[in-house]
Formats: structure tokens, sequence, C-alpha cells
């Protein structure tokens, strides 16, 4: 542990690794405590969270139900019973199940001091300037990854187990769904648009090493509008109201990231003018 109180400019390359170690060994720690509270939850991890969304009094639904009424759609976003059912066909699926969700649980409550324990290792490279101006790193990412999180599995998660959970290509065909790959849709679900939600903060880190630029994003846009609408159309049911629920967050999170890299860029400009 001694190594980690030298200056950074004398550590070596494994006496950063050590360093490394040691954060992500504590990062892993923070996880597991969480986890295993998380598993102790149980009941409400499953009954509550998990198998929220497949109850008709899931307000999601009236939301989207209320909406899709008054524009004058059809009632496909009203979820009125859940037309399938969730069974467990191995041995140790549920035990399985539990755990896995346990330890995503676990690294969804500890993500802001897995963030902290990152920032701990990179900012000591930093210039003071620079690690002033970095303060709220940890917070606003925090509640980027939980907004993220919080639109997966209140929007994607509804809108992909409304659709998947319905349709059919025969009558002749049941929907059982194995609880291994209901959990599947849930977890990629919450994480991908948790870490989706992270783009603006991507974005400052590429604008201050000089990869991205305002023009850049700015030549790119439609570009992004056309990525943004494909992934749109992986994770979410194929229909365009949907894929717009989905779209809309994105691309105001491609607009917010422009602004950053806009502000980052005017920064350091400023700077160099002063410099010179």
């Amino acid at each position: 542990m001694a190594k980690t109180k030298k200056n950074v400019n004398e550590m070596s390359f494994l006496d950063h690794l050590e360093e490394l170690r040691w954060h992500l060994i504590r990062a892993v720690i923070a996880v597991f405590i969480a986890a295993i509270a998380a598993f102790i939850a149980k009941g409400f991890i499953f009954d509550t969270l998990i198998f929220g969304p497949t109850k008709p009094t899931f307000f999601t639904y009236d939301i989207l139900c209320s909406i899709s009424q008054s524009l004058g759609l059809d009632d496909s976003f009203c979820f009125n019973e859940a037309a399938f059912e969730i069974q467990s066909r191995t041995m140790a699926g549920q035990f399985s199940a539990h755990m896995w969700t346990a330890i995503t649980a676990g690294f969804i409550i500890a993500f802001p001091y897995v963030l902290y324990e990152l920032w701990k290792f990179i900012s000591p490279g930093l210039h003071p300037n620079e690690r002033k101006h970095s303060r709220g790193f940890i917070i606003i990412s925090s509640i980027l990854f939980f907004l993220g999180v919080l639109f997966g599995y209140y929007v994607i998660c509804p809108l992909s187990i409304n659709f998947l959970g319905t349709y059919q290509v025969s009558d002749k065909v049941h929907n059982d769904f194995d609880l291994s790959s209901y959990i599947s849709l849930i977890r990629s679900s919450v994480l991908a648009c948790g870490l989706i939600f992270e783009l603006p903060i991507i974005i400052y880190f590429l604008a201050k090493v000089g990869v991205i630029t305002p023009e850049f994003l700015r030549k790119y846009r439609k570009f992004a509008l056309i990525i943004v609408l494909v992934v749109s159309a992986i994770i979410t049911p194929p229909d365009i109201a949907s894929q717009v629920i989905v779209a809309i967050p994105v691309l105001i999170l491609y607009e917010v990231s422009i602004f950053i890299a806009r502000f980052v860029t005017k920064r350091q400009n400023s700077k160099a003018l002063k410099n010179v």
C-alpha cells in the first residue's frame, strides 16, 4: 500500500497496475456488499421490480394507454393482462436468476462508488485546474446513469414486454417464457440505457483530448439520427411510436453533447490564447 503514496510522476507501470488493482478490489467489494443486500431483498427485487412490468397496474401502461387514446391511436399501448407465463425449466434456474439479478442490482446501486474509485485512479494524472473543473464528474455521471436505468425500466421494458409477450405467429403457439430469457430482457434494457445516457460524459472527455469537436458532431448529425433510429428499432418493438419514444431522449442527449463539446472547445481555445 506504500506505493500508492508515491508521486504520480515517480510511479512505474507496475506501480500504476498495483494502484489500479486496489481501486478495482474496493469497487468489487462495494458491488458485492450491495449485491448481498439485493439478494436478501428477494421479494422486493422480484415481485415488485422484476415482475412489475408484467402487471396491468404498472403505471407506465396507464400513461402510454392514455396518451395513445388521446392521440386517436389504437390500443396497442394498453396492457390488460399478461398473455404469457414465466417458467424455470432447469434445476438451478431460479437460484441462478436470483444470484445474477442480485449482482446486477448490486452494480447499479454501487455505481456511484465504482465511479468514485475510477476517478481516484484517474484524477492524480490531471492538472489541478482540470481536477477543479471536473469535480461534478461523479454526481453528473451517476445522475445520468440512474436516469438511463429508469428510462430503460419504465419505458423500454414495458414496450418490449407488451409487444413480445402478446406477439403470436399462430393461435396454436402459447407464450411460455423462460425465467432467464425474461430477466435477460430486463437486465439488457436497463443497463444499455444506463450506459447510453452517459453519452454527454463521454463526449466531454473526448472533447477535452481533442478527439471530438462540435463541428464534427454537427456535421454528422444526420448520420447520428440514422444510428439512433436503427438502435431504437433494435431495442424496441417494430412500430414507429415506440421508436420515436426511445429516439427523442437519445437525440436530446446528442444535442446536449454538442453544447458540451462547444463549451469545452471554447474554454480550451481561450486558455490557449492566454498562454500565447
